[in-house]
């Protein structure tokens, strides 16, 4: 597993005085609801296991209620498990002593907060090397590194402004950049978005996008949004009432979902710009001139194979590998739900 992976085996949290009496009973299938009417407490997990890749961004999915913001605090510890482990680099979270836990917070993780959570009484620069005060780091160090990182994220020239002279979406760039200067193998974004209108939205999802082509941080991602989480999410678990209900890539919760609920959610999805073509590219040579990056959506490589006149491409891995090949019947069939 590598080092700035996570393992998360089953976790549960029960809220209340005698969470961990109910464990067992809601292992064997006590609902959500006998566990609060009868027994006086509430379920936020139940038998979560899911593995977060590293290097990637994950996204933890599901509607108000469904445990997603209670998980990703087990990730960093600000909530306790009743039950279960939370390993990041094979070392148990759940057990790490006050040292060793204060450690893990200020030097592997960094975490973006949906209402910015930015210190109202500094500046832009003053926020952003917040961290690495914490950490000792010298003066001079942490201002290079966070006026680097101030530039990285377009904020260029605003280091000496106080949050309340920033829109919305420049404080949520100060909040990503202080993350970033902290240098943490993980981040936690607990929906960093959701407060943002939305074109600034899709503006700072393709911040992240770009700026994770060359950071490669193992990035977990909380959101209500299924668009956001079919663009965002290199892996994405659905969570409903505390329980995992389905994990995949976008193309196979698109194209299977686990059961009704699942696919209530992705109905109206626009399969043209979510499904990249490496996910259904067939194993199989192509004998056609016209070479597809996997990462194009469908939407793109009909327009390519059109442009072409050709009926079917090569799919090449984005360091240039054959992976095969798709037709332009298949892409139709996708797009019109007819695969």
């Amino acid at each position: 597993m590598a080092s700035n992976s996570i393992e998360i085996r089953n976790l549960f949290k029960i809220f209340g005085p005698r969470g961990g009496d109910y464990v067992e009973a809601v292992r064997k299938g006590m609902s959500k609801t006998e566990l609060n009417k009868v027994h006086g407490h509430v379920l936020g997990l139940k038998d979560i296991n899911i593995t977060i890749p590293g290097g990637k961004i994950t996204v933890i999915m599901g509607l108000s209620g469904s445990g997603k913001s209670t998980l990703i605090r087990h990730i960093n510890r600000l909530i306790d498990p009743t039950s279960g482990e939370v390993l990041c680099g094979g070392e148990d979270v759940c057990r790490m002593d006050a040292l060793q836990l204060r450690e893990f917070r200020r030097r592997k993780t960094a975490m973006v907060f949906q209402r910015f959570g930015l210190l109202p009484h500094r500046n832009v620069l003053q926020n952003t090397v917040y961290g690495l005060e914490i950490q000792g780091v010298a003066k001079a160090e942490r201002e290079e590194r966070a006026n680097a990182w101030i530039r990285r994220v377009g904020l260029e020239g605003f280091g000496g402004h106080y949050p309340n002279q920033l829109s919305g979406g420049m404080q949520q760039r100060v909040g990503l950049a202080r993350a970033l200067t902290n240098d943490a193998e993980i981040l936690l974004m607990d929906e960093a978005y959701s407060a943002l209108d939305p074109l600034i939205r899709v503006d700072m999802q393709t911040v992240l996008l770009d700026l994770q082509k060359d950071l490669k941080k193992t990035v977990v991602f909380i959101t209500h949004d299924l668009d956001e989480a079919l663009r965002l999410g290199e892996k994405i678990a659905i969570l409903r009432d505390g329980e995992v209900i389905q994990q995949g890539s976008a193309a196979e919760i698109v194209l299977n979902p686990a059961n009704d609920y699942i696919e209530a959610f992705v109905k109206e999805v626009n399969r043209g710009r979510v499904i990249k073509i490496g996910a259904v590219a067939k194993e199989i040579s192509v004998e056609s001139q016209l070479q597809l990056s996997e990462d194009m959506d469908l939407e793109g490589a009909l327009r390519e194979m059109s442009r072409g006149n050709v009926s079917s491409a090569t799919v090449i891995s984005q360091e240039g590998r054959p992976l095969g090949g798709v037709s332009l019947q298949q892409l139709l069939a996708l797009l019109l739900h007819q695969a």
